[in-house]
């Protein structure tokens, strides 16, 4: 900048003052420091005050380099002002001055710019003074980062583990890092809690810091909740950051054993399928579990067990074992377990029992359980008695028969037996049926039924009157025999039924009467059977006696009225032809209706010429009708 033409002056003032000894006083204040973030703008004021006022007042802006030589960065003379070159701050910074405010602006300052920077104040006299501020620079790191220990953690390892890390980057001042367990700080402790951090200046200037925590894992870790705090400076305070919490998987040895029956639920029978487990409160993972069966031996390496159709055997003691494989250190546990079960029912006497009639019948049943049982008697599907006794006073033949013996168990489905015995009631055989039965028949071929009870079984023979063996088939029933006899008859015949075992015999007589009639029938058989009775009843005849000859009569009176029918017809017919002529000749008859609107037949004497008309029904017509 070229100077005026006053400037000679000027310095001539200035030297006439030196040499009169006339000094100028001058004073610069400065704060200590200036805060600011990264990328702001700065501005550092240098306060002076000289008795020359600003016209003889040069001003001059430095920075102090690390080896504590100052570089100056800014001038400003009377006449001329300006950027020092080839600086840091060439580009960035500039200077207003006000009254006596020098104030020194810094753009998009960097964390390099934490710098001690010097106003130095000159007059024309030799006088000068200087003000020093510095300049803090702040940059606020990311968000921490935390990484768990991906492996578990073992509370038996001897050293501190590795529980995790946590890093942040790109702050400044340094952040620093704080762990925390459950809200509660964590701070070295030897061979406990280990804390290793380490730091990086990045090219920027920021820096990054990594902290690791090693620590003594306890069984109530697994359920601890960890994270770091960064704390890190802006200006004029201190702020705070969380990071996300973890937790971290933790190895302990169990101190307890659970084995339980995991199906069926509640009480077991033979025949179930049982389900075993098996856990203990350990979190291992080299370790084997065991689950055996004491009385058998078997076992099986796994938590769970599972046998099908169960037996009693198949109960008693469970034991669960727990082994770790890294010290062989075992654990166990047990359950015990009831099978219940049910045997077949035994009845006393076995299989059958045979009493004389009217004597007692006696019988127990039971089955050996592990429960309460009921018991319950049945004959043909109806319930006879309750209990394990069953007592008859007076047996009969209706006393005989198959019971079935039933026994449950009501606190648990399906548990049931059953077993049965027949029951055998000597004495002399007893017909069905009233002993004289009467058969009126028209057939050729009859066929008799004959039905004894009694044990032993009876041997059922047929007779007739005049001495002849019939042959029949036999066949036994549950109460005893039944017989069936087809013969031939071609008159009335006694045949006699005769049922006989050891203790008597009994005999029924059926009278057979044999019908004959003129008009020929189609032959049939006619079946007899004695009726199912126990006590005689009066003989009584066959249900179908004479039903084809009144069927025969009744056919014949049709076919004889059809016939007169057809013959009035005929002759009225001749009558109207001129066929058939009277004493006085042909006449015509009129077609008046009789009263009961029937053809007319006429019918003619000899000795009159009334002639008289009947009509089919055989109504008598007057001659005026005609």
């Amino acid at each position: 900048m070229a100077l005026p033409d006053t400037a000679p002056l000027l310095v001539g003032l200035l030297l006439i003052f030196h040499a009169l000894g006339a000094w100028a006083i001058v004073e610069v204040n400065m704060e200590d420091k200036v805060e600011v973030m990264a990328g702001d703008t700065a501005q550092i004021t240098c306060m002076f005050t000289t008795d020359e006022g600003l016209g003889g007042t040069t001003i001059q802006w430095f920075y102090v380099l690390p080896n504590k030589k100052r570089q100056r960065i800014y001038n400003k003379e009377p006449m001329h002002e300006a950027a020092e070159q080839n600086t840091p701050f060439t580009d960035r910074i500039s200077l207003n001055v006000t009254g006596t405010a020098a104030v020194l602006v810094i753009r998009d300052v960097g964390v390099k710019d934490n710098l001690e920077f010097i106003c130095v104040i000159k007059t024309i006299t030799p006088e000068e003074a200087e003000g020093r501020t510095k300049l803090q620079v702040f940059k606020s790191p990311t968000f921490p980062t935390i990484e768990a220990v991906e492996r578990g953690v073992s509370v038996n390892e001897e050293d501190p583990s590795k529980i995790g890390s946590c890093s942040v980057k790109n702050g400044y001042p340094k952040p620093n890092i704080t762990w925390y367990r459950n809200n509660m700080p964590l701070r070295i402790t030897p061979d406990e809690v280990d804390l290793k951090s380490s730091i990086t200046i990045e090219s920027s200037g920021l820096y990054s810091v990594q902290s690791e925590l090693r620590m003594k894992v306890k069984k109530e870790d697994k359920d601890a909740k960890f994270y770091c705090e960064v704390l890190y400076f802006v200006p004029g305070a201190t702020k705070m950051t969380e990071s996300q919490h973890i937790n971290i998987t933790v190895y302990y040895p169990p101190t307890e054993v659970n084995i339980w029956v995991e199906s069926p639920k509640g009480k077991i029978k033979e025949g179930d399928t049982l389900e075993l487990r098996c856990e203990n409160n350990g979190n291992y993972p080299s370790s084997i579990t065991t689950i055996k069966h004491q009385n058998s031996g078997s076992s099986v390496e796994n938590n769970k067990m599972v046998r099908t159709n169960v037996t009693r055997l198949d109960g008693g003691v469970y034991e669960c074992t727990f082994t770790e494989t890294d010290n062989f250190e075992e654990i166990s546990g047990s359950t015990k377990v009831l099978v219940n079960y049910l045997e077949s029912a035994v009845i006393t006497p076995k299989d059958s029992i045979t009493v004389m009639e009217e004597e007692e019948l006696k019988a127990s049943c039971n089955a050996l359980s592990s429960l309460q049982t009921d018991i319950t008697w049945f004959k043909n599907e109806k319930l006879v008695s309750k209990g394990n006794s069953l007592s008859v006073k007076s047996a009969t033949f209706e006393t005989a028969g198959m019971y079935k013996c039933v026994v449950t168990v009501p606190e648990m489905e399906g548990m049931k037996t059953s077993g049965t015995l027949q029951v055998n009631v000597k004495g002399s055989p007893q017909i069905l049926g009233p002993g004289v039965q009467e058969v009126e028949t028209y057939e050729t071929t009859v066929n008799l039924n004959c039905s004894a009870r009694g044990f032993p079984a009876p041997t059922i023979m047929w007779t007739t009157s005049d001495g002849k063996n019939l042959n029949a088939l036999q066949t036994e029933t549950e109460d005893g025999a039944q017989s069936v006899v087809t013969f031939k008859i071609t008159s009335s015949v006694k045949v006699f039924c005769n049922a006989s075992n050891d203790f008597g015999s009994k005999v029924v007589e059926f009278n057979i009467k044999a019908i004959v009639h003129t008009t020929p029938t189609t032959t049939t058989t006619t079946s007899t059977n004695a009726i199912t009775d126990d006590t005689v009843q009066t003989p009584t005849k066959s249900p179908n006696i004479k039903k084809e000859s009144k069927g025969f009569v009744i056919a014949i009176i049709i076919i004889a009225i059809l016939l007169l029918a057809i013959l009035g017809s005929v002759l009225y017919f001749l009558y109207k032809k001129g066929r058939i002529c009277g004493r006085s000749g042909k006449q015509d008859f009129s077609k008046r209706k009789s009263s009961k609107d029937n053809i007319v037949v006429e019918m003619k004497s000899d000795n009159t010429e009334e002639a008289i008309l009947l009509g089919v029904n055989g109504e008598k017509q007057q001659p005026n009708d005609q």
